[in-house]
């Protein structure tokens, strides 16, 4: 096999259009460790995090035909990706809360955590790619498909929420 370093993610997407779909292997392996940190990030679960970045990875695969090229691969991957973690938390969130959790959590976390679930999903994302997985906000503008002012109001709004909410622990 071919030394991934040797391909740009444009050359490799490329390939995989025209049929070679072995080339994907190479977009795998160059991105699968980022993958797994961004969806335990958003899970803070091993294993939901290993299924979701594969999950990822198959809806790239099986629509990179539809890779348009308007932003790079790895813009493109990230939003399947992070999309996937939001659909998922959304399923979690109709389920109900274990008790054992809240045990476990100390106040000043349960507060932050409840901040961050309900603030509005525009907010918590963008909060959550600046500081957990420190992309810059031109990077989170174009994941978002949003402005960069607006990401900047979008990050004002979930750390002033934060802090109403921590301002008795401080």
């Amino acid at each position: 096999m071919v030394d991934q370093r040797e391909f740009r993610d444009e050359e490799l997407v490329a390939l995989c259009k025209q049929g070679q779909g072995e080339y994907f292997d190479l977009l795998v392996r160059r991105y699968m460790e980022k993958a797994f940190h961004i969806a335990f990030d958003f899970t803070r679960n091993s294993e939901t995090a290993k299924d979701l970045s594969q999950d990822a990875f198959l809806r790239a695969f099986s629509n990179i035909r539809q890779f348009d090229g308007r932003s790079s691969f790895y813009t493109w991957f990230y939003r399947i990706l992070v999309n996937l973690c939001l659909d998922h938390a959304r399923q979690l969130a109709d389920t109900s809360f274990q008790p054992e959790q809240e045990a476990i959590a100390g106040e000043a976390k349960r507060r932050a955590d409840k901040t961050l679930e309900t603030m509005p999903k525009k907010q918590r994302t963008a909060f959550l790619l600046r500081n957990h997985q420190g992309l810059s906000i031109a990077d989170i503008a174009k994941v978002m498909k949003t402005t960069e002012g607006t990401v900047r109001v979008y990050l004002h709004r979930a750390v002033a929420a934060l802090r109403q909410s921590l301002v008795e622990f401080v």
